[in-house]
């Protein structure tokens, strides 16, 4: 079994299992006591937190540990907030944020804040600009993620930061995807971080407030972790995450090169293999393992139940493996294709026969899928219409876009095809359907159940 699922949770790294096993014997006491145990378990605490700022490049003083990455994201954006209160009620961040921003974000809003989203390119990236033209009087915080967890693009923090700074407005930094991988660069403010991201073990983040930045920790505190982290502090898996991130650094260098090589791999031949895929993300500012497409024509869930059954475990952004049926606010907000998707993300050691037997089975995998789901295969009617209607009402992705794809030749150059359904993902896909294809997308109606989107013929 191939585990390429390395951005959704990395492998635990030996480093990490020997610190957790032998700090189970010596951080099991209290470190706020002074006899003998506690200040055993004290000196641990102590040890991971300045071995963890100089990975992060910050304080020891200026860092804490928190129970989770979310729970560290939810602390930093409500104590920013609030330690700033008097400047205003105004929060931005991106639109391809990691979820725990956003819902801090919507939490802010329900209270009576104001959240600018800012838009992404098609790459995914967020332009300096767009964070300058969004930046009010009473902007209290901006938050930007290092890099993409979903398709690997990293953002320009060092710019973003300069604006902001320059607008006296704090800089709040998710940089989970990306600190195992080097320190953020920029004058950021405030920095949020997962240790199962990079090796460490699960329910460990950290969170850094550098010195002079206003902050009011939100709840009921105590005198743990300089009062934002209330709580028995969890001293094995903390020295765990300490020793794994600098493990995971020492080695980074080399084994970005190596990862780089091979994800370019995957980005070169997946669309050589597959026919109607896009790849997306930025293909040069990215992370070393995570490559990311999209295959028309196919259910994301049952790509991925298929690839399983080959033996590799990877993630997806399509709205068909969501309980919610809603597709991947990332993709949506990069106006890319969202059925079908894949995302492949390799841990470090990751062999790179595993990736050419991954791209061995892709083709035949893909081509299952869309055997099952009764794909195009390029027939026309013969007595061509002006214009057709699809109903794919109760239909959910990537059926109304085969059913498109099915019928468009059944109408002559100029005809249009309307299609009726009531599937979020068809909004997103569609548009982009038509730019992979060569049809003009004409725009969308309001229908009795749903939309109408209608699609002209162009060629």
């Amino acid at each position: 079994m191939s585990y390429f699922d390395a951005a959704s949770a990395a492998p635990l790294h030996p480093v990490a299992r020997q610190a957790l096993q032998a700090s189970l014997d010596e951080g099991w006491a209290d470190p706020a006591r002074l006899y003998r145990e506690g200040r055993r378990a004290r000196m641990l605490l102590d040890a991971a937190r300045e071995a963890a700022a100089e990975a992060v490049g910050c304080r020891p003083d200026e860092l804490v540990f928190t129970s989770s990455g979310t729970r560290a994201v939810h602390t930093g954006v409500a104590g920013a907030l609030a330690g700033r209160r008097r400047t205003g009620r105004h929060l931005i961040v991106s639109a391809v944020e990691h979820s725990s921003v956003l819902h801090a974000a919507d939490v802010f809003e329900a209270d009576g804040g104001s959240v600018t989203r800012v838009p992404v390119l098609r790459t995914g990236a967020v332009t300096a600009d767009s964070y300058a033209g969004a930046l009010r009087t009473d902007t209290a915080l901006a938050c930007l993620q290092s890099a993409s967890h979903e398709v690997g693009t990293e953002q320009p923090v060092a710019a973003v930061a300069e604006v902001c700074r320059a607008a006296g407005v704090p800089l709040l930094v998710d940089a989970a995807q990306s600190l195992g991988w080097g320190r953020v660069e920029g004058d950021w403010s405030l920095l949020t971080g997962s240790a199962h991201k990079w090796g460490g073990p699960s329910g460990v983040g950290l969170l850094v407030v550098r010195k002079g930045v206003r902050f009011a920790a939100q709840g009921p505190v105590d005198e743990r972790e300089s009062g934002r982290a209330p709580g028995f502090e969890n001293i094995p898996a903390i020295v765990a995450a300490a020793a794994s991130l600098r493990a995971v650094r020492a080695e980074a260098a080399q084994e970005a090169v190596r990862l780089r090589e091979l994800t370019e791999r995957i980005r070169t031949r997946v669309p050589e293999l597959v026919p109607d895929v896009e790849v997306v993300g930025d293909p040069a500012r990215r992370l070393p393992g995570i490559v990311t497409f999209s295959c028309l024509y196919v259910d994301g869930e049952a790509l991925l139940d298929a690839l399983d059954r080959e033996g590799f475990s990877v993630s997806s952004g399509s709205s068909c493996t969501s309980s919610t049926l809603i597709p991947s606010h990332v993709l949506k907000a990069m106006g890319v294709l969202s059925e079908g998707n894949v995302r492949v993300s390799l841990p470090p050691g990751t062999p790179a026969e595993d990736v050419e037997r991954f791209l061995s089975v892709l083709s035949g995998a893909v081509a299952g899928v869309r055997e099952k789901l009764g794909a195009p295969v390029g027939t026309a009617s013969a007595t061509p219409v002006e214009e057709l209607i699809v109903d794919a009402l109760g239909r959910r992705c990537p059926i109304p876009v085969i059913e498109l794809a099915k019928v468009i030749g059944d109408v002559p150059v100029g005809g249009t095809v309307r299609v009726l359904s009531d599937d979020e993902a068809a909004r997103l896909d569609i548009p982009v359907w038509c730019e992979m294809r060569g049809q003009e997308y004409v725009g969308e109606e309001p229908a009795e159940r749903g939309a109408a989107y209608i699609v002209r013929r162009v060629s």
